[in-house]
């Protein structure tokens, strides 16, 4: 079991030096092929749950050791330990003796008796160092400063809400293919396999609790897909009538493209970047039966794709901070810098101003982010309409994490 807390210590340090946490993981399982499927999900317990929690994990350890240790993957043991002896059933002597069993592989074995002692601390002084971390912004709220700053401007009244929403597990909601049939049918479906979930607006179900996609009734038949209810807004949003032409900019992994196909006989042109990611948009494309042109392009680019025929509609989903998805990737409160929005800004507006040529008089372009940063959303919309002086914005929205949904912007701009 040592082993398993070593990976997830290392896991901590590649995020740490600026890896994402879906590759860091991948990454350590590629490298532990002989890990059971418990043990995989152990370690992806840990690898997640450290990071939800890493600022005020991080505050135990500096209270209990006063300088950095010279061996930092020892640091990142005791932080793991931490979380396993905070939040996970495992037994609290196991938990210490892995660690022990780990220090005195480390660091020629020098700090086997510090990571004993200060585990054994952790555990007498427990609530003291609980009752100091609450007084700690940082600490209590498991938020780098300048965000908990960024989200209290911008929202005097909600702040605290979108960090305990942050520092949840998210909700596995499913969107019902329409063509196949509708959320009170597949609910039926779901409590006859001894599942359960609520109805959410739109044939969206929200589950009771998560489970393996392999589980769900008709997955394999693309009679269900597995995306959070804010995502699912922008199929809504779009107003989409049959024979349109559109056009998905950023698509992959492509929940929102197969929502599009799935909603109205429209042609549809998918973009992605990056032609593995583009790959996923074929693959559950295909696997709910739907087809589109894709293109491994960059959308900013049009002169390399574009064959120059207008669409109807334009689905720009821009690059962005990923700050409304945190509790599905509690690495990228830690990833990000605040000089990270002003490199956005700048890419979010030189997408939307080299698609709306590509628009059709008349027609409809959703500008779109999973962020809840002004900078990327209210303050990008303003200035687009001072840019483009034949664009009306028709309607926008700022939703933010709650137990319903995720945090997304939408903009919804006609071409007058």
């Amino acid at each position: 079991m040592h082993h398993i807390q070593q990976l997830a210590a290392n896991i901590l340090l590649r995020v740490e030096s600026g890896t994402n946490l879906t590759e860091a993981l991948a990454e350590a399982q590629r490298k532990a092929p002989e890990l059971t499927p418990s043990e995989r999900g152990a370690l992806q317990d840990l690898a997640y749950g450290s990071l939800r929690h890493l600022a005020r994990l991080r505050f135990y350890l500096r209270q209990l050791v006063a300088k950095p240790l010279p061996e930092p993957v020892l640091e990142r043991v005791l932080i793991v330990a931490f979380y396993q002896l905070q939040h996970t059933r495992a037994a609290e002597y196991a938990v210490v003796n892995e660690a022990v069993t780990l220090a005195s592989r480390l660091a020629k074995g020098n700090f086997k008796g510090l990571v004993n002692g200060v585990l054994r601390n952790f555990l007498r002084q427990r609530a003291a160092l609980e009752r100091a971390a609450e007084k700690d912004i940082e600490a209590s709220f498991n938020h780098p400063l300048w965000w908990i700053k960024g989200l209290q401007r911008a929202y005097p009244d909600a702040w605290q809400a979108v960090l305990d929403a942050d520092n949840g597990h998210p909700p596995m909601t499913l969107r019902v293919n329409r063509r196949h049939g509708d959320a009170a049918t597949y609910l039926e479906r779901l409590r006859a396999a001894g599942l359960d979930g609520e109805a959410l607006d739109g044939g969206s179900i929200r589950l009771a609790r998560p489970v393996n996609v392999r589980d769900l009734p008709g997955f394999a038949d693309g009679e269900v897909s597995v995306q959070d209810w804010g995502a699912q807004q922008a199929a809504h949003w779009l107003d989409l009538r049959a024979g349109q032409r559109v056009l998905d900019a950023c698509a992959a992994p492509g929940g929102k493209t197969g929502h599009i196909l799935e909603s109205a006989d429209v042609e549809v042109t998918a973009l992605d970047i990056d032609e593995q990611r583009l790959q996923r948009v074929a693959d559950n494309l295909e696997r709910i039966g739907a087809t589109a042109r894709l293109h491994a392009a960059d959308a900013g680019q049009p002169d390399g794709w574009w064959d120059g025929r207008p669409f109807d509609r334009i689905l720009a989903d821009v690059p962005c901070s990923a700050s409304g998805v945190v509790r599905r990737h509690p690495d990228i409160k830690w990833l990000r810098r605040p000089g990270d929005f002003a490199a956005l800004g700048v890419q979010q507006a030189a997408m939307a101003d080299a698609l709306w040529p590509l628009l059709a008089s008349g027609g409809k372009m959703l500008y779109a982010t999973c962020s809840i940063f002004p900078e990327e959303n209210q303050q990008q919309l303003d200035s687009f309409l001072n840019r483009h002086a034949d664009a009306a914005c028709l309607r926008q929205e700022q939703l933010l994490p709650c137990e319903r949904h995720d945090g997304f912007y939408y903009a919804l701009l006609e071409k007058r």
